[in-house]
């Protein structure tokens, strides 16, 4: 059942229940008092044989779960002809319920607001006609209007000369992003106040915003390990609290005894607390600009022990400026290589092809026809550019097709990327990825929260890494990897759980493998993202910090909640033993102790002491990419 109409479901007994109640008072105040006791024991074991079918059903699926305590409760009372106190229980029960369907509603606000702005229609133009059409059947290629302040369907590119959008729910941007004709807009974002038209890139279902929409959903329908703990507990908590009340009856003699302790048993502080927690800390994570996929991320972010960090788009900014171009005697002058190059890299999806494509194309350098190419993930990009044999990447990738390569001689931090024509080293491309100003600072958090562990794994060369982990101080490292080399040292680590932290198609294997992945920005490469545990949806490595943090105070958040549950209902208990608790006040002291539980597992959808964004003081406008 999903959670509206289960929440209306809920609500619905409530409403049922309500109207009873005040029936039943009308029928006492009239004098037809007789009509009650029945009225509300009837009422009660027919909530009693719902919650009945639930325990069934959880039963089948292997676990005992806390219904057991809440028909037994009813049952009890209702033998024993404590009906006002059946009845009370039941109206607590449902309105439990219905406060835990608030406190979910409320705990996802910021979830829901995203779903429910997830485009449903297209204005699909065609000739002079324009149609509105479901977003489904967008095709790409289709040329489609956006008015203003619409959102924009599917990833597109603009046709209009010019245009302004918010990217705000995307990236977090709070200004307003200028786009120029043949640019690219994203699906989700807000159009500007004039009507543009754009050509859709790519289907709905794998446009930016739906996928994000989809992690969001996922998130919101898992049900983590910390939730299950309520579970293992149940089978002793009632057992114990089935024992005292045989005590309670057994001492005195009197079976009221039995039904007044077990009132006071109800299972609703361990069915509501840790649920409501997990989904506290979903919304908090969602504020963050970190995407979880699934709420069980959160239990394994509370117990990170290693951090491992890819390089590039990741402590570095992922945006290579190109500083200079190596040529060798005989070989190919500065344009051309860079001619041949960049129409090479056309077919990389590797950040620094992306650069060195860019800086060609504002050199006013045209591109080459190219016939074939392939890439090797980390490695490089191999191509048949206007019948030449052109090789692009790392220099043990340029080393194989060319023994004689040498490695270039630069300052810390660049980033080479070495050319072979025909067989013969051609000359390298020398750029610049600055490090993140956050980044020291954010090792330095994930430090204080107890991270045991943090390293790099980077295909880029030894000198170029080494460079970056002292800058940001960090002192494992293991450059030159494959993507196959990061998936075995991440295996390998034995200070577990292991967080990895990825941008790119070539870290998608190791996020999957990591015990906690984490992709870094929503415009990142598809592959890294789905297969990702968690995506951080602006270009922020901080909000790393920020999801451990997150995880581990709600998890704490859940756990408290849980025990005080548990810890009251079982002191209440022992009270109820003595007899000086009748079993309507038992039933309101329970539903007391159900409100404190839910309102202290509500704290984990606020902000903790500190801000959930750790490195805000050093924080930089910086253009998503």
């Amino acid at each position: 059942m999903s959670w509206s109409s289960e929440g209306a479901f809920v609500r619905t007994r409530l409403v049922v229940a309500s109207v009873i109640g005040v029936a039943g008072l009308v029928l006492t105040l009239g004098g037809s008092g007789f009509v009650v006791p029945w009225l509300f024991s009837s009422t009660a074991v027919l909530v009693a044989g719902i919650e009945a079918v639930s325990m069934v059903r959880s039963m089948v699926r292997g676990r005992l779960g806390l219904d057991l305590l809440a028909v037994t409760a009813i049952v009890a009372t209702v033998a024993v002809g404590e009906w006002l106190a059946a009845f009370v229980i039941v109206l607590m029960l449902i309105g439990g319920e219905a406060l835990e369907d608030f406190a979910r509603r409320r705990a996802t606000r910021q979830l829901s607001t995203l779903l429910s702005d997830v485009p449903r229609t297209a204005h699909r133009s065609r000739g002079s006609i324009v149609e509105d059409v479901d977003v489904d059947e967008v095709a790409v290629g289709d040329v489609l209007v956006v008015r203003p302040s619409e959102v924009v369907p599917v990833d597109a590119a603009l046709v209009s000369d010019r245009a302004t959008f918010d990217l705000s729910r995307i990236t977090g941007e709070s200004v307003p992003v200028g786009v120029v004709a043949t640019g690219t807009v994203s699906s989700g974002a807000v159009n500007g106040p004039a009507a543009v038209i754009i050509r859709a890139l790519r289907p709905a279902a794998a446009s930016e915003y739906q996928r994000i929409v989809q992690l969001v959903a996922g998130a919101m329908e898992s049900r983590p390990q910390t939730v299950r703990l309520a579970d293992r507990y149940a089978p002793w908590f009632t057992v114990l609290a089935i024992a005292l009340g045989g005590l309670g009856w057994w001492a005195s003699g009197d079976p009221r005894r039995f039904a007044e302790v077990l009132v006071l048993a109800t299972p609703c502080p361990m069915l509501i607390a840790a649920p409501v927690a997990f989904l506290g800390g979903i919304g908090r994570a969602a504020k963050a600009d970190v995407v979880l996929k699934d709420a069980s991320v959160i239990e394994r972010l509370s117990s990170v022990r290693t951090v491992v960090f890819d390089k590039t788009g990741t402590l570095t900014l992922g945006r290579p400026t190109l500083e200079r171009v190596v040529t060798v005697a005989g070989g190919p002058g500065r344009e051309e290589l860079l001619r041949l190059a960049a129409s090479a890299e056309q077919y990389s999806s590797h950040t620094l092809a992306s650069s060195i494509v860019e800086t060609a194309k504002a050199e006013g350098i045209s591109l080459a026809r190219v016939t074939s190419a392939v890439e090797s993930e980390a490695d490089g990009v191999t191509a048949q550019v206007e019948g030449r044999d052109v090789a692009v990447g790392t220099l043990g990738f340029a080393r194989r097709r060319a023994a004689q390569t040498q490695p270039a001689v630069v300052l810390g931090g660049r980033v080479v990327s070495y050319v072979v024509v025909d067989g013969a080293s051609a000359g390298c491309l020398v750029l610049r990825d600055p490090v993140r100003p956050e980044a020291r600072e954010t090792i330095a958090s994930l430090r204080a929260l107890g991270v045991r562990d943090v390293s790099i794994l980077t295909g880029d060369a030894a000198t170029t890494a080494g460079a970056v982990a002292d800058e940001v101080r960090v002192p494992v490292l293991r450059a030159e990897c494959r993507p196959s080399d990061k998936v075995d040292a991440v295996r390998a680590i034995v200070e577990r759980p292991v967080l990895m932290v990825g941008d790119g198609v070539n870290d998608a294997p190791v996020l999957a493998v990591a015990d906690v992945g984490v992709a870094m920005g929503a415009r990142g490469a598809t592959a890294a993202s789905e297969t990702a545990d968690a995506v951080v949806l602006v270009e922020d490595v901080g909000r790393v910090v920020d999801a451990v943090r997150i995880g581990r105070e709600t998890v704490r958040i859940a756990r408290q909640s849980l025990w005080v549950g548990m810890g009251a209902s079982l002191g209440l208990m022992l009270v109820a033993l003595t007899g000086v608790v009748p079993a309507v006040v038992g039933a309101v002291l329970q539903e007391l102790v159900d409100v404190v539980t839910i309102v202290a597992a509500l704290r984990a959808a606020q902000p903790g002491a500190r801000s959930d964004a750790t490195v805000r003081r050093v924080r930089r406008s910086v253009p998503a990419r």
